[in-house]
């Protein structure tokens, strides 16, 4: 073995045990949070249930706040690709809206925790508001929204207000949907759905409004 291939085959090594150890802490964090709720848990909580030297576990986070946008940043990430699939998929006013919501509350159903999280830690979620992840969020439903308006899909209304009560419904009844599934896991399915078609109703029977608006 040449010491170019050695090198890459420990860099390689170096990035696995890198990805290993972050997703150990964040599961950590998951298992931790859900059990002691977030401001009763500990780093030093954090490092027991890792197994990790505590310099090693510093290498990845400073601090609680530091795991909390973590874990807001990988489910918020992952929701953004869902949301821009489903939303450039619709051919119709009711399937754009239905897929958005379908897509936001299913994400909510499978990750309670991180949405529960967001609702409890307020501050925390605030000072998060002004990072990219969620300006991107806002770009990408900007953007599919504009042109869903240029293929007739949505009516030709104020973007910016629009988008904001896109999002106010997705992220107050999500709290809910989060909710109610961190209390009933059972019901997740039957959860999504009645939030997925109230809120599809709901912008559905406002849309004529809107159309008919100067």
């Amino acid at each position: 073995m040449d010491m170019l291939s050695s090198g890459q085959e420990a860099k390689g090594k170096r990035e696995r045990n890198r990805l290993r150890n972050r997703a150990a802490i964040l599961k950590a964090a998951r298992l931790c949070f859900q059990e002691k709720g977030y401001e009763n848990t500990t780093i030093r909580d954090l490092i027991q249930q890792t197994h990790l030297a505590s310099g090693t576990f510093y290498n990845y986070f400073r601090s609680k706040q530091d795991i909390f946008a973590a874990l807001l940043t990988d489910f918020l990430g992952g929701l953004n690709e869902n949301l821009t699939h489903s939303r450039r998929s619709a051919d119709t006013a009711e399937d754009f809206i239905h897929q958005s919501y379908l897509a936001v509350y299913s994400a909510t159903a499978s990750d309670p925790l991180v949405y529960e999280l967001a609702h409890r830690n307020d501050r925390a979620l605030k000072e998060f508001f002004g990072s990219g992840i969620l300006e991107l969020i806002m770009m990408s439903l900007e953007d599919d929204v504009r042109d869903a308006i240029d293929h007739n899909i949505l009516p030709n209304v104020d973007q910016e207000y629009l988008c904001a009560a896109f999002f106010g419904v997705a992220y107050e009844t999500g709290l809910m949907v989060a909710r109610r599934v961190y209390q009933h896991p059972d019901r997740a399915s039957l959860e999504v759905a009645r939030a997925a078609q109230l809120s599809t109703a709901l912008f559905k029977g406002g849309l004529p409004g809107l159309a008919a608006l100067p």
